[in-house]
């Protein structure tokens, strides 16, 4: 047997056994579920399938989402060793937290020398563009991160017994670090000192140009950002006025002394400043700090106030993005000050409820450093823009760190720490939340198997993921997490939502109903308290009406912050990035393909009203419209970034259209390629091939070079389901412009359904990618009844348009079309006649200078295009071989042409003759990859 499963198509992988396979691998889609075993290794060929319809899937679905590699774009480069390095490398990103930008370079089995541990331990080196990163092989024991930023050098050393193939890495800060066991180590070192040198020469650069001795751009680690900083004198000075605006201390220096709960027991504080400050000499301070199980318990304990913005920067290591982008975000502010558009409209409405019960936030000096922070970034990084919860976050940051400071941390946590969580579809989030579904079945059965629907679960612990547990817990407990978070990345927040769950196990096991168990979860997490500030519940009298008045509810005993994180590492503790990333790619998979669901599902419901194709048939014309677009990007020239992004950016005013116009669209090849699987009458190849370029024409009336699936449905309606006029209409309206063009013989028009100009998808577009966008209608059931009212609107606006009349040079073309369509039909030489004698009759109604009273507009319905037809034909002005009067050129209307075709019954039956629209649809599924092959294999064989 033979069959192929596109990636797209696939919406679940599962490693499954029976009795008749033991291990074997389930690949599901919307159709049917395959199994496949017998693999040689399972493990590789489930990991191989998993990366392929993720890469796959993020190519063609998220298009907001996660950037990936250039190769990737190309699936023809795609290779198992290709992928085996991109696992890696998404690996490496994610347990050293790096920016998504960063290439790995080499990795290399090594030995560091720990003076804490006094010994060697054995790991792995990885180095990328800007970090040499160390992980032992216990991952989590011991972690090192040394920006090349702060290197000095990277030098061989003499090598012995006992240290063999030794290499110094030695710091600005005098510290230096001794690696041993290194092989290949002449080549490693010559490739890292070669991009410290690179570095120092750009930092050279920025150093000088800073100085005004030489105007030289600033570097550019990220490719999606830019860093030029470069200003005139006055510049200069308005940037020296901003500079002294922006706050240089944390927020939280100034309003302590009427910070809630300071006047608590603050004896630990001390205590911790001491216990950190030996732990800096031993195991250093910054950045490059061995990163091991003993920090793990001081960060648990909470970090002392003095120490946390320090912290926070070292941790996530935005004082390497600061230190290397100086005046980047003065620069920042004063540019995106003064502009308005949708993001900072939600961003002022936001500011008052950010922390609305800390006096730092009652003052218009936090306000103030709020907004900057806020406005900055949307500027920055418009894919993201502002969402809901970054002010939460942004506020609690510019508690602890100055503001510049905490600009970089809110850039290292939205775009390293948690990728693709703060757009509009939030798909990163709701990725983890699939995630954590999946660790409750795994860590915690029993109560898995008490509550069989964990969505309800899941749905609570959102807020959790998004706000850090900024939004559920009281504000000390909550930034004791924050703490854990920088050091631990998102691997914290599974392990204490885990370590929630189990405590209220029992409670949650005999919930009954979502509510109960929401309330539950709530009033066990405002109990959360600090040892040094004593707990104040957020919510008084809900926690006490929860805990007293309701019977259902057992009330809840407090419990400090510190246990509880203590407890998530004991018994959560062994989860790691390594899992974490792998469950991720498998649920990306899901949450991306029931997106495409939902998407599919509310196109249906808007057109559903406006067409007469069954809606069977309508689901299934949406899949292949949606697979061409797909094919197109498997098959396509991706070259043209810039023309797609431009495409894009051509769209940005929204606001004014309709859902349905917000969805796939197809440009001319796509459309072409499609339009040939399904049109429904016979013809010649070059001649379908000049029709399809014609009706993308008449679809395309703003000449944005897209079409929408609502534009291809509706043409697809009439040819399949509209009476015998409209059909005529339709053909007619293709042979006059502007369907039919000057230009049309334009090579370009022609050009193989393979060279595509692949736009990007256009699947509920961002507002804040498009700053003119207005703010979508929040009442569901208002917003379909308006894109209905619309769409009729449309289409009766349409339909008492009068059409123009058609000439001579367009009547030859209509007549082309029509002995093309007849050709290969059964009938074909009795539907020759009959368009022979429609032509001459057409021929003989009359030229431009004597047209009747209706000749300029149309007529619709079939009464009155037969009383057009029988009028008495003025004889004199033609001759009788249908040649023209010399006076002039003719023309003739919609109208007379339908009356003429009208007097012959072939040509109705063969336009009332009804098209079966279902077994259409099953051939196009069959042939829409094979037509691809096909016409790829052509091309190549020309090249």
């Amino acid at each position: 047997m033979k069959f192929v499963i596109p990636w797209a198509e696939v919406t679940w992988l599962e490693r499954v056994s029976s009795p008749l396979m033991t291990e074997a691998i389930r690949i599901s889609t919307r159709q049917r579920q395959r199994e496949f075993s017998m693999f040689l290794n399972l493990d590789e060929a489930f990991g191989v399938i998993g990366q392929l319809v993720d890469i796959a899937l993020r190519r063609l679905l998220d298009s907001e989402g996660l950037e990936l590699d250039q190769t990737l774009q190309q699936p023809a480069r795609i290779t198992k060793r290709v992928l085996e390095e991109q696992a890696l490398r998404e690996y490496v990103l994610a347990l050293f937290r790096l920016p998504r930008a960063e290439k790995l370079h080499e990795v290399a089995s090594c030995s560091v020398w720990t003076p804490h541990a006094r010994c060697h331990t054995a790991g792995t080196l990885y180095t990328t563009d800007s970090y040499l990163c160390f992980s032992s092989r216990e991952e989590g024991s011991c972690l090192l991160l040394i920006p090349l930023s702060e290197v000095l050098s990277i030098e061989k050393a003499e090598s012995t017994s006992p240290l063999p193939n030794p290499v110094i890495v030695s710091m600005r800060t005098k510290k230096a670090f001794q690696l041993i066991e290194l092989q290949d180590r002449d080549e490693l070192v010559e490739s890292m000192n070669s991009r410290l040198r690179a570095l120092q020469w750009k930092q050279s650069m920025f150093r000088r140009k800073k100085d005004g001795r030489r105007s030289v751009k600033s570097p550019t680690p990220y490719y999606t950002f830019y860093y030029d900083t470069g200003c005139s004198d006055e510049e200069e000075m308005e940037e020296q006025v901003l500079r002294n605006t922006v706050n240089s201390e944390a927020l939280m220096t100034a309003f302590q002394h009427t910070q809630p709960g300071t006047n608590g027991n603050q004896s630990m504080e001390p205590v911790k400043e001491r216990l950190w400050e030996d732990h800096f000499s031993e195991f250093g301070r910054g950045v490059h700090m061995f990163r091991t199980e003993k920090i793990q318990r001081l960060v648990a304990m909470g970090i002392p106030e003095s120490l946390r913005g320090e912290l926070w920067m070292m941790l996530s290591d935005a004082s390497s993005e600061l230190e290397s982008h100086q005046g980047y975000y003065v620069s920042l502010v004063q540019k995106s000050m003064g502009h308005s558009n949708l993001a900072t409209e939600e961003i002022e409405r936001d500011l008052h409820r950010s922390l609305p019960d800390h006096p730092a936030f009652q003052n218009p000096t936090g306000i103030a450093a709020l907004r900057r922070v806020l406005t900055a970034y949307a500027h920055r990084n418009p894919k993201i823009g502002y969402c809901q919860s970054m002010n939460i976050l942004a506020s609690v940051l510019l508690l602890y760190a100055k503001e510049e400071e905490a600009f970089w941390l809110l850039v290292a946590v939205c775009e390293r720490m948690l990728p693709d969580y703060f757009n509009r579809r939030v798909i990163g989030a709701q990725v983890d939340q699939s995630v954590f579904e999946e660790l409750i079945r795994e860590r915690l059965p029993e109560l898995a198997e008490q509550v069989p629907d964990l969505s309800t679960l899941s749905s609570v612990s959102l807020s959790w993921f998004l706000t850090l547990f900024l939004s559920v817990l009281p504000f000390h407990s909550a930034v004791c997490v924050v703490d854990c978070f920088f050091f631990q990345g998102i691997k914290h927040i599974f392990q204490l939502g885990l370590a929630v769950l189990e405590a209220n196990s029992a409670q949650l096991s005999a919930s009954t109903d979502d509510g109960q168990a929401l309330m539950i979860l709530t009033s066990f997490l405002d109990q959360v308290g600090n040892e040094e500030s004593p707990c104040v519940p957020s919510s008084p009298p809900a926690a006490e009406e929860s805990s007293g008045g309701d019977p259902e509810v057992p009330a809840v005993g407090h419990m400090n912050i510190t246990d509880l994180i203590t407890e998530s590492f004991e018994k959560f503790g062994d989860l790691t990035v390594r899992q974490i990333e792998r469950l991720r790619c498998l649920h990306r998979i899901q949450v991306l393909q029931a997106h495409e669901d939902t998407t599919k599902e509310n196109t249906l419901r808007v057109l559903t009203a406006d067409v007469s194709i069954s809606p069977e048939n309508l689901s299934d014309v949406y899949d292949l419209f949606k697979t061409e677009h797909f094919i197109s990007l498997y098959w396509g020239d991706r070259s043209s970034a810039a023309a797609a992004e431009a495409a894009a950016w051509q769209y940005r005013d929204v606001s004014n259209r309709s859902f349905v116009e917000r969805q796939y669209r197809l440009d001319r090849p796509q459309f072409k390629s499609l339009y040939a699987l399904l049109a429904p009458w016979p013809g010649a190849n070059q001649h379908t091939d000049t029709l399809a370029n014609r009706t993308f024409t008449l679809l395309d009336p703003d000449r944005s070079n897209l079409v929408t699936f609502k534009e291809f449905a509706s043409w697809l309606d009439t040819l399949y389901c509209e009476e015998l006029n409209e059909k005529i209409r339709l053909l007619y309206r293709l042979h006059i412009p502007p369907a039919l063009t000057e230009s049309e013989d334009d090579p370009s028009l022609m050009k193989s359904p393979l060279v595509s100009t692949n736009r990007p998808l256009y699947v509920n577009l961002p507002s804040a990618v498009f700053p003119d966008v207005e703010e979508e209608v929040k009442d569901y059931q208002d917003q379909m009844k308006q894109m209905l009212q619309d769409l009729a609107k449309e289409k009766e606006k349409d339909a008492e348009k009068p059409l123009p009349l058609m000439n001579q040079r367009e009547f030859i073309q209509f007549c082309k079309t029509l002995y093309s369509m007849f050709h290969g039909d059964p009938g074909e030489n009795d539907l020759f006649q009959a368009i022979a004698t429609v032509t001459s009759l057409v021929l003989q109604i009359g030229e431009v200078g004597h047209r009747g009273p209706s000749s300029g507009s149309e007529v619709s319905g079939r009464e009155e295009a037969k009383a057009a037809g029988s009028k008495q034909l003025p004889a004199a002005d033609a001759g009788t071989d249908g040649s023209l009067a010399a006076d002039g050129e003719w023309t003739v209307s919609y109208a007379q042409i339908l009356a003429s075709l009208l007097t012959e019954q072939v040509l109705v039956n063969f336009f009332e003759k009804p098209v079966d629209l279902t077994a259409k649809i099953a051939e196009a599924k069959e042939n829409q990859y094979q037509q691809r092959a096909g016409l790829l294999s052509v091309q190549q064989g020309t090249r």
